[in-house]
């Protein structure tokens, strides 16, 4: 398959489309993150949103430009926001040249963030449950216990590529089932 017929595919929603882009592109977009983060796992995490807001705006991309930068560009752009999030924990304000102030935001959880935390823990419980048990089982290994999608692969026997994809998609099917249920 071509990377333009695939493309095309994709725009139709083509699952083999996106398998052979995601399969085509991901080492190049990994690659570009794992040297701006130095984080296996940042970059594998940037790299996943790459794509899934990739897929999901497939119907934006203009052929005239290369599909490897859009993708890198969309992935810069993610990296920039969390970048951004992670520098509006501390702030300083410079009040003069002798006179630097520096509010240092207190994040320790409260009880009552434990609580709601708890919570919302067992509601998103109860909708892991309306998955499939294959998407359970990839979201338990990768958000609850914790695993790098090279542990999910072993203990799967699945190629990574199909982890990361199943990944994707449980991760897209949890979203809608909890915009649809007013989460």
């Amino acid at each position: 398959m071509e990377v333009e017929d695939a493309i095309k595919k994709a725009k139709n929603n083509n699952q083999g489309a996106y398998k052979f882009l995601l399969d085509t592109f991901w080492p190049y977009v990994y690659a570009f993150q794992l040297k701006r983060t130095a984080n296996e796992n940042d970059a594998e995490d940037i790299t996943i949103q790459t794509f899934s807001k990739a897929f999901d705006k497939i119907h934006t991309y203009n052929t005239d430009y290369n599909f490897k930068t859009w993708l890198i560009a969309i992935s810069k752009n993610l990296h920039i926001d969390l970048v951004r999030k992670q520098h509006t924990s501390v702030q300083t304000s410079d009040k003069s040249e002798q006179k630097t102030l520096v509010n240092i935001v207190d994040d320790a959880p409260t009880p009552e963030d434990h609580l709601i935390a708890q919570q919302n823990l067992a509601s998103l419980l109860k909708v892991i449950r309306q998955l499939k048990p294959h998407y359970q089982e990839v979201l338990t290994l990768r958000y609850f216990k914790e695993f790098s999608y090279r542990e999910i692969s072993e203990t799967l026997d699945e190629p990574m590529s199909n982890v990361k994809v199943k990944l994707m998609r449980a991760k897209k099917l949890l979203a809608q089932i909890i915009n649809n249920n007013d989460f």
